[in-house]
């Protein structure tokens, strides 16, 4: 429980709304997408901003994607999403041959120096020479990526032996789509440092993803369909897949049974949902806010669910539905037994008073996956 207490501190502290770590493919690519624009459209961000922004991440993600696939490093590839009042950072990483790494940065250089029309004439050149990226001219995909953002492109390269560098690109756009470049000329140089932190904190604790922000019915969906899209490309048979997904559904709907509100989650801590791997399986394990008056009634249920056994869950699971005091949406038991008979393992639970009036609440489960170890990276 302490480590999910250590992932929330940090995603609250720098803001961070969605990190993955893993090999990024051109399917999980399209689930990512989708997560961020569907937050997107639920936030005041404008329509230039949604666009600019979705179009870095789109070729980013084809970036990573390259690599992911290639490397030996591809399940270091991160992917990383921050969400401020005044708008959003999209930050991706991934390992690099250090002899790849000059070049590039010579190529971000150039494009950061340029203005929107020295991109257009660069992006024209290029696309009448094919030669242009052998001699050292930007790559067309860099220059696509700063001629629709329009933006300048944060990149760090960090050291990681004398064959490698992580290399980390990141943006950030306002609501209006747009960053102000006098203010930008007084911040600080960028730096990955923090990245590269929490990569080695996902690494250590074999974590691969982690969702914090308000859950909400279209965000659910895209939680799940990005969890679906990783397991169907894990090495896991169709009927392990399928409970997994199960489980991680009824998890996410634990989420919104106690769900206070935005605004309240925004002011005492932000769910978070969490995929872990560990040696037996899987293990998924979400966090909210709770009123406090409601949480005797639930460990009450949370200690009956973890009394019985396997055999014992499936007949008090029979009786629960067939009790006509006992609907889902009033005690909220059959959730839990649900999650309890499918994994066959027991409900970690945890809660931290944040005030009177509300409690955070950590459900983790461990899911077996099989004899072997599979892991979801």
């Amino acid at each position: 429980m302490k480590l999910s207490r250590k992932v929330r501190d940090l995603m609250m502290e720098d803001n961070l709304m969605f990190v993955y770590r893993g090999i990024v493919t051109n399917e999980n690519s399209e689930a990512i997408l989708i997560l961020l624009e569907k937050d997107m459209e639920q936030s005041d961000f404008g329509f230039l901003g949604r666009k600019r922004l979705f179009m870095f991440v789109l070729e980013s993600l084809q970036n990573v994607s390259r690599h992911s696939s290639k490397q030996k490093h591809g399940e270091m590839s991160l992917v990383v999403y921050s969400k401020r009042d005044t708008g959003y950072t999209v930050t991706t990483a991934n390992v690099i041959n250090s002899k790849d790494a000059p070049l590039l940065k010579d190529q971000l250089d150039l494009l950061n120096s340029l203005d929107a029309n020295g991109i257009r004439d660069l992006y024209r050149e290029k696309l009448s020479n094919s030669g242009f990226s052998e001699k050292g001219g930007a790559g067309l995909g860099l220059i696509e990526m700063a001629k629709k953002t329009g933006n300048k492109l944060d990149y760090d390269f960090i050291i990681m032996d004398d064959d490698h560098f992580y290399f980390v690109l990141s943006k950030s756009v306002d609501t209006h789509g747009e960053s102000d470049l006098k203010k930008r000329e007084d911040h600080k140089e960028f730096t990955g440092s923090h990245i590269i932190t929490l990569e080695n904190m996902m690494a250590t604790n074999n974590i691969a993803m982690v969702w914090s922000g308000h859950l909400s019915t279209d965000i659910e969906k895209q939680v799940l369909s990005f969890t679906e899209t990783r397991l169907s490309e894990a090495d896991l048979e169709l009927k392990v897949r399928r409970k997994v997904f199960s489980i991680m559904v009824e998890c996410l709907q634990n989420i919104s049974k106690y769900n206070p509100g935005f605004e309240i989650e925004e002011k005492y801590g932000m769910p978070i949902a969490m995929v872990i791997s560990e040696k037996m399986g899987m293990r998924l394990t979400t966090g909210n806010l709770i009123k406090n008056h409601l949480i005797p009634d639930l460990v009450e249920k949370l200690k009956t669910v973890n009394r019985y056994d396997r055999q014992g869950l499936k007949e008090l699971y029979r009786i629960s539905l067939a009790g006509e005091d006992l609907k889902a949406e009033e005690t909220g038991i059959l959730g839990l037994i649900d999650i309890a008979r499918k994994s066959g393992h027991k409900l970690d639970y945890e809660f931290e008073k944040v005030n009177e009036e509300y409690s955070y609440y950590v459900l983790s489960v461990l899911v077996e996956v099989n004899s072997r170890e599979t892991h979801v990276s």
